[in-house]
């Protein structure tokens, strides 16, 4: 079964094309559309270039969609599908919008086969209510559906299966920390091969320092900036997705290689890795307080998969001397692959 995956942002589109069969996977093609509304008039535009350039059997289409609300598992796409992507807009404004258009435009230009939909949010759908409810009134979560539902859960779920594998334990008996480390950063409790808990929150602005993003801060900066600098609620949020994190601390860069040139030069850029170090590392012990027991801690992402000196920094001290600490290279696309097979073949 010849499997297209889609990724979509605000300004390109990610894909892979997968050869999936009782029998074997087989990546048959990857490629980036970029530069979306300059270059690329429009998410169709680009959708077009893809199917032009592949040229070949389309027999089923996975999306990536980073928020999925109340879905507990990859779903075929209907209305209801696209209504509650939809309803999530806010919460992930540079993804959801993205995808539903990349979703109208695939149904429109390979019409008649299977389009589903993986959704990041699926895997933290097993947390338990006291880890996923804020406390504020529980009339915001019933009528606002306001709780964390955690992201990169696609790229969690596949590292869990994989680090099973590789300590040759059953998924379901697999207790472990996994860190999703890039521009943008997450780290999740999984028990017995589910996740009992997660960094990110009601939208991936919660949690670890990250690229541009703050992480954890605490609410009330937040009217207090925008009152000293006169700033609305749109610019303040702004400045807290993208510009913050390694960026805002460093006044340098977002990338962690750039950071780590200049560490020797610049004090800020010492600080913010020492900033992003040291809140890894709280996560990090956090979960494994609340774990009965640690097999791996796991380490995936540009930054978790290559910078393997700072990944021990993060886990001395925290991590039990009996737990492995594995790097698992993520595939989130092969991920999407296998959920579209498993529900369309």
């Amino acid at each position: 079964m010849f499997i297209l995956v889609l990724n979509s942002g605000s300004s390109s589109i990610k894909y892979k094309l997968f050869d999936i069969s009782g029998k074997g996977e087989r990546l048959l093609d990857k490629g980036v559309v970029e530069r979306i509304g300059q270059k690329v008039p429009s998410h169709r535009e680009a959708l077009a270039m893809v199917l032009d350039k592949l040229r070949t059997r389309i027999d089923a289409v996975g999306h990536r969609v980073v928020h999925g609300g109340k879905f507990k598992e990859a779903a075929i796409v209907n209305k209801e599908v696209i209504k509650e992507i939809s309803r999530f807009s806010e919460a992930a404004p540079l993804h959801n919008p993205a995808a539903i258009m990349t979703i109208t435009e695939s149904m429109k230009l390979i019409s008649g086969i299977p389009q589903v939909s993986v959704f990041d949010t699926a895997f933290y759908q097993t947390m338990p209510e006291y880890a996923y409810l804020y406390a504020i009134p529980y009339r915001y979560y019933k009528k606002y559906r306001v709780r964390k539902y955690g992201f990169h859960g696609t790229s969690h779920r596949y590292v869990t299966m994989q680090a099973a594998r590789i300590l040759k334990k059953s998924i379901n008996n697999a207790d472990l920390v996994t860190c999703h480390l890039g521009n943008g950063c997450s780290i999740t409790a999984v028990e017995n091969g589910k996740a009992i808990d997660t960094s990110m929150g009601f939208t991936p602005l919660e949690g670890l320092m990250m690229g541009t993003r703050s992480g954890d801060i605490d609410p009330a900066i937040i009217p207090y900036i925008m009152e000293k600098e006169n700033i609305d609620i749109n610019a303040a949020m702004g400045m807290l997705n993208k510009k913050s994190g390694l960026l805002g601390i460093s006044g340098i860069s977002n990338d962690m290689r750039e950071i780590i040139k200049a560490i020797r030069s610049s004090k800020k850029a010492r600080l913010a890795l020492d900033m992003f170090i040291y809140r890894i590392k709280k996560y990090i012990g956090a979960y494994v307080g609340i774990l009965k027991k640690v097999d791996a801690v796991v380490f995936t992402g540009g930054i978790g998969e290559n910078y393997a000196g700072l990944m021990k920094k993060t886990c001395k001290g925290v991590v039990p001397k009996n737990s492995k600490i594995l790097i698992i290279p993520t595939d989130e696309e092969l991920m999407i692959a296998r959920d579209t097979y498993n529900l369309v073949s």
